[in-house]
């Protein structure tokens, strides 16, 4: 994911940090130190203790707290995501990475069919690790107050355990609320897919995920929270592009690069005129051109090359002046549904396709999108 930084790894998976992260720990620190007297008086309350807090409101201290607790929070989210990802290494998925973003964090899986029973012990590890985190926070709170002095000290350790005990507890409860894609709604899923086919299953949760989407943007509004709001984009927009995935999965399932791709290929030259490549364009309505040379791929060139030059300079560079060197290709026997991947990430709209290191043929988004149109009907 763009923006983040590589801080380790962790069972043989990376581990990142968005830049957004660190930009949300002060904030986070301001709202829990501004608000330390209300939270102090409710965990009195719902634990039944008294937390002495003489040091908790003491100068600095409530804002050193909510760093402390900030960071709690986002180690029990890590603990959290890490539960997924070693549940499905165990399956023999394959994790990218885990991400911490503002709002959590991101197991990146490797992108494949799911079995239903494998997603759903995979979605309630990542909750169930949150409870076990909240409860284990609430037992050291009680055993601080059942078996530690009443002092300062005392209370600074019982807040910060109670605080993040309903924190991971709240957690708990959020995750499992079936809104896809969160834990309750890949459960959901999950339960669905038993019953019915897994794009079925993938579109009904999706719509219900948006459901929840909406009701949390409303909520957000009204009580002004951005969080929430945030929180709601990310969700609606997480179940439409799932909801895609899994679509294109079934639509393209054992279709190979060499049954959709355009063959021959309109090759140019690497010593062509740039002027006269967009004549090519206009005439072919192909927005690109592998660049052979003596039979050799060296180079494509695309629309956004020559977007690049200015229409002055574009009779006197040539094609080797511009073009993209770096040339992504692919198999005639790989599935489909791996090229659109590769150019949903590399963010290309072509890949020539090579066989034995000869050029055969090239596939595009819009071939692959018009196969997807044809399949649907």
């Amino acid at each position: 994911m763009e923006g983040s930084i590589k801080i380790g790894r962790l069972f043989g998976i990376p581990i990142l940090i968005h830049f957004t992260f660190l930009l949300i720990i002060p904030l986070f620190a301001w709202i829990i130190g501004s608000d330390i007297s209300f939270t102090v008086l409710k965990l009195n309350e719902i634990f039944r203790v008294n937390i002495d807090g003489t040091l908790i409101y003491n100068g600095f201290i409530p804002y050193l707290l909510g760093v402390i607790i900030t960071l709690g929070l986002f180690i029990g989210v890590f603990i959290h995501e890490l539960s997924h990802s070693l549940v499905a290494k165990r399956s023999g998925i394959k994790i990218e990475s885990i991400t911490l973003l503002f709002f959590g964090g991101i197991a990146s899986i490797d992108e494949q069919e799911p079995n239903p029973r494998t997603e759903l012990v995979m979605a309630l590890a990542g909750p169930v690790a949150s409870l076990i985190l909240g409860l284990i926070g609430i037992s050291f709170l009680y055993l601080f107050a059942i078996f530690m002095e009443p002092s300062p000290i005392t209370g600074l350790l019982m807040y910060i355990f109670g605080y993040l005990g309903i924190l991971n507890i709240l957690l708990f409860g959020f995750n499992l609320l079936p809104a896809f894609p969160m834990d309750g709604g890949r459960v959901l899923r999950a339960f669905l897919a038993g019953r019915m086919p897994l794009y079925k299953a993938t579109s009904i949760a999706s719509t219900i995920g948006k459901g929840f989407a909406i009701v949390f943007g409303l909520i957000g509004l009204i009580v002004l929270s951005p969080l929430l709001i945030l929180i709601a984009f990310f969700i609606y927009i997480g179940a439409g592009q799932e909801s895609e995935v899994t679509r294109f999965n079934f639509l393209l399932k054992d279709v190979t690069v060499g049954d959709i791709m355009s063959s021959p290929v309109t090759t140019v030259s690497p010593v062509m005129s740039l002027q006269d490549v967009m004549n090519l364009m206009y005439d072919t309505k192909h927005l690109g051109f592998p660049v052979n040379d003596l039979d050799t791929l060296t180079g494509i060139i695309t629309l956004s090359d020559l977007a690049r030059t200015p229409a002055i300079d574009r009779d006197a560079k040539q094609v080797r002046d511009v073009m993209t060197r770096e040339v992504i290709i692919i198999s005639p026997n790989s599935q489909v549904i791996d090229a659109l991947r590769i150019m949903t990430q590399k963010a290309i709209g072509r890949i020539p396709v090579m066989d034995n290191g000869k050029l055969i043929g090239i596939i595009t988004k819009s071939d692959i999108f018009t196969v997807i149109e044809l399949r649907e009907l």
